[in-house]
Order: C-alpha cells, then structure tokens, then sequence
C-alpha cells in the first residue's frame, strides 16, 4: 500500500470527529450551491483591475511613481491564491470545467503546481494544526515556530528571495527533473506522479519562456510582471497568517485552531472572502461568497471574529512566547450554547 493511500485512509477514519457547528441541513444545501455568475463577477473584476494597474506599472516604468503602483499590482496578483484556493474546492464556479480551468491559471500564478496542491490541500484541511507530518501547508507559513525576527520579517517586500534554497519554485523545479520528493511520496496518488511531472516542467518551460522575453525586449519589466509579484505580495501576508498563527495544534475543533478576522471591502476582494476561516475549515463546500451568510448562522458557536489589529496583538505574543516554548498555544474563549 503506498504513502498516500494510507494516509487517505487515515482521513477517512478521522474525519467525522472534527466538531461542526449545528445548521439547518436546508439552510447549509441553499447556502453550497455553487453559482458561475458569482464565479465569473469575481473573476472579471480581478482581471480588469490587475490588467489596469500592469499597465500603469509599464507607463511608470522609470519615475517614483512605478513603485506604489507596482506593489498594489502585485498585491491584486496575490489574490491569484484565493482564485486557486476557491477553484480548487471547485466552489468558485457551478461548472466543473470553468473551475479547473481558471484553477490551472490560478496555480501558475501562485507557483503552486496544481497536482500537488491539490492533494496537500485536500490534506491540509483532514489535518489542520495536526502534529501529524500529513499537513505540507505547515512549512514557512501557518504553524511553523519562528522567531520574532524571522516572523517579522516575512512582512518585508522581496522576502522570499531569501528563501529561495527551500521555495516552491525549487520544489517545482526538482518535480520537473523527476526527483521523486517527499510531498510527492507520502501525498500525491501514484497515479497522478507523472501528471505532477508533466505540470512542473510546462510552468519551468513558461518561466523560461517570459525570462527569454525579457532579454529579447532587453526589458526586465516582462520577469517584474509575470514571475517575480509573488515576491512582493507582503500585505497580503497580513491577513494570511492570521489564518492559524499562534493556535492550538493537535484539535479536532477548527475553532481552536483556526482564525476569523475582519477585513476592509479591498482587502476582502482580494482575499475573496477567505477571513471567514473558521467557517470555511468547518463547511469548506460552502462557496466563499456565501461565507458571510454562513457566519449568520452558526456565529453563537464561535469565536467573536477579530480585526487585524486585535489578531496580531495576541499572535506577536504567542510568537515570542512560542519560541521559548515550543508547547504554547493562544487560548481560544469558545461559547457555550
């Protein structure tokens, strides 16, 4: 039996230990029904407003100006993740095709191979917070255990430079070359091993391909708008890390391990909706258009949702504290009902 039929039959067993708030069946049936409107509305904006501001970004190429313009591009092109998340639950859209085709797209974008993330995010959301080595979502982002500094210095633009040795583009690359790595043995399908190979190098081949352009245009602006926003997506860091950050591991209760927060209009656009997590992690066939809805329903069973400012008040003190103490954890107030 290989890695990831064992590990697929240990989510099978578990799965329906995990809490989940009481809701009307009716109610939760209305409220997954997946919508193309709802799917294409969110697509068209995001797309005019990113082509806008690429545009402005070449027009500004050279002044003062390119730098808040460039930062906003890239932080508009972050919510290619959200796109790749909502498509990959197949909620964003009502039609199959349209979700794994804008999935794909989403996925090269983020530089997240889609064989892959689909599988580790399939276990992502069986193992959230586990201590379990099943959840490959735990590496530099949600529950890892930094320092202050190396936290907070995840919020500056062009982080992820120095973390090229162990980025997903070195994943994708090594995917590329069949070297055959551990998310590969213990979480992708054996049958699916040679689709993540064949998906790898088509993204290396168009990585190469926009590098090309750019000497051909002798222009670094074609690198600067289609491989390196990722780099520079710091604010949507800010809201991304509040999604677990500093909660209790090893819970079968997304309210203890999992975090709501409340966003501006912009930010949540972008984020399409995605601070909802704990109503997320607990119905996650829920369409994150409806997440608002969902949190009508079932907000007497959990937490009170927190602003930004209130999240980092209690993480940035979990981090220290967690660093000295591998065991903390922030305690989670959950209702009685």
């Amino acid at each position: 039996m290989t890695d990831s039929k064992k590990i697929q039959i240990g989510i099978n067993n578990i799965s329906s230990e995990w809490f989940r708030a009481n809701i009307d069946r009716k109610k939760l049936k209305e409220l997954s029904r997946r919508s193309d409107y709802e799917g294409w509305k969110h697509i068209i904006i995001f797309t005019i407003t990113l082509l806008t501001l690429g545009t402005i970004s070449v027009y500004s190429w050279g002044t003062i100006w390119f730098i808040p313009v460039y930062l906003s591009y890239c932080m508009f092109w972050g919510g290619a993740d959200a796109i790749w998340h909502e498509c990959g639950h197949r909620t964003a859209f009502k039609t199959r095709k349209l979700n794994n085709f804008f999935y794909i797209i989403a996925s090269f974008m983020n530089n997240f191979e889609p064989v892959r993330w689909r599988s580790s995010h399939s276990l992502h959301h069986s193992y959230t917070a586990s201590v379990d080595p099943h959840d490959f979502e735990v590496d530099e982002s949600i529950f890892s255990k930094p320092t202050l500094f190396s936290f907070l210095i995840r919020f500056i633009p062009g982080y992820y430079f120095l973390i090229l040795h162990k980025s997903l583009h070195l994943e994708i690359i090594q995917h590329a070359l069949g070297y055959n790595t551990r998310v590969m043995k213990e979480c992708i399908p054996e049958e699916k091993k040679i689709d993540c190979i064949r998906s790898s190098r088509i993204f290396v081949t168009l990585w190469l391909i926009i590098i090309l352009f750019s000497f051909i245009f002798n222009s670094i602006l074609p690198i600067l708008l289609f491989l390196l926003p990722k780099f520079f997506i710091f604010m949507n860091v800010v809201w991304g890390l509040t999604q677990h950050m500093g909660l209790k591991e090893s819970t079968k209760d997304h309210r203890e391990s999992t975090r709501s927060v409340r966003l501006n209009p912009i930010f949540s656009f972008i984020y399409w909706k995605m601070e909802y997590h704990i109503e997320h992690h607990m119905f996650p066939m829920v369409p994150s258009h409806n997440l608002p809805k969902l949190h009508e329903e079932i907000k007497y069973q959990l937490p009170k949702p927190q602003s930004l400012f209130e999240a980092y008040k209690e993480i940035i003190p979990a981090v220290i504290k967690k660093s000295k103490n591998p065991n903390y954890y922030i305690p989670v107030k959950i209702p009685n009902f």
